[in-house]
């Protein structure tokens, strides 16, 4: 039996069981193999030339921990797996990197966050960049304040220079995201310069799920029990708060964040309300509320989307979301029913 099939079993067991509730308004149509730990957050690579051969990455967040590599057939990819790390808790994709003038790469960067940094590699090869791992918060004289959590990563339309914000455990009611720009060291791998603390932090949970609308320039996260914090995403455009919105949506807790990228229509986030297992999409025109959907997950964390379609398995376009037995589900876009 499918993964699939095993899952519409149990989900038609639990339906009865409870009564005959609403069931989900879409069910995935991939679930991939069980990670070893606790699943968190996923992203989502591109195969430049063959779309079908892309890779989804998802963090199991653990002091024996992992980046594990999907196909899209949800099968781990072991070659492309990263073992061996000290809870890797959230991470991102950027593409076309310039290690040199000559030289170019996507990488992959994942927060470490019992080793106070974060890590960077070449994908789809998967060579570190990092030389070991690249310390962040290095100011911070509280301990509880730098153990590194959220990221997302942003590159500048302007001089295309890289950007990875980092989140935290915990951390001060004002400067709560830390803005890195990426450099080459010019011996094939990179560091990570600091350029402005930023953000504001309500103190009541914790703030972990972050995201980046390159095609505005604006970057979003979550304070998880208050509302979805925007502010712009280039230093030069200052750190006033451009809004707090979406708290009234949700349960408890605003997890992950996933943004929509078509070129030249409407987009959206797509918003996990973790207790309620659903997701809340607001308009990334005007943050105004859309719609929720119920997808069938529970206790989701981390989600990711791309609105490029990936061959005749996914052809609209995919949507990642993480499930609470070790496990991320794939959806095509198509299924969430955008406008």
């Amino acid at each position: 039996m499918s993964n699939k099939a095993v899952f519409h079993f149990f989900l038609l067991i639990f339906l009865c069981a409870c009564g005959g509730q609403v069931p989900p308004d879409a069910t995935p149509d991939i679930i991939t193999e069980k990670t070893l730990h606790d699943t968190d957050d996923p992203a989502i690579w591109v195969h430049p030339e063959n779309p079908a051969q892309s890779v989804i990455f998802g963090t199991d967040k653990d002091t024996d921990g992992a980046i594990y590599a999907f196909g899209l057939d949800g099968k781990v990819i072991e070659n492309k797996t990263l073992r061996n790390l000290k809870r890797p808790n959230n991470v991102d994709i950027e593409y076309g990197f310039a290690i040199n003038d000559s030289v170019s790469t996507d990488i992959m960067v994942f927060t470490e966050r019992e080793r106070n940094q974060i890590r960077i590699f070449s994908v789809p090869d998967m060579k570190p960049l990092d030389q070991g791992g690249v310390p962040v918060f290095k100011d911070e004289k509280n301990p509880d304040y730098r153990l590194p959590m959220g990221i997302s990563l942003y590159k500048s339309p302007i001089d295309q220079a890289v950007y990875a914000f980092v989140g935290r455990k915990s951390g001060p009611a004002t400067g709560y995201i830390y803005q890195y720009v990426l450099e080459s060291k010019g011996n094939g791998s990179l560091s990570a310069r600091l350029v402005r603390k930023f953000g504001k932090f309500s103190g009541k949970k914790e703030i972990e799920a972050i995201a980046v609308d390159d095609l505005n320039g604006f970057v979003y996260y979550a304070d998880e029990g208050v509302c979805i914090r925007k502010y712009h995403a280039d230093p030069a455009l200052g750190n006033e708060e451009i809004s707090c919105f979406g708290g009234e949506y949700f349960e408890q807790d605003i997890e992950g964040i996933a943004l929509t990228t078509w070129p030249e229509s409407e987009n959206y986030l797509i918003v996990s309300d973790q207790q309620r297992n659903q997701f809340n999409i607001f308009s990334a025109r005007d943050n105004s509320f859309v719609k929720s959907i119920n997808l069938g997950t529970v206790d989701t964390d981390g989600c990711e989307v791309t609105t490029i379609g990936l061959g005749t398995r996914f052809p609209n376009g995919l949507f990642v979301a993480m499930h609470n037995e070790r496990e991320f589900f794939f959806y095509d876009l198509k299924m969430l029913g955008l406008p």
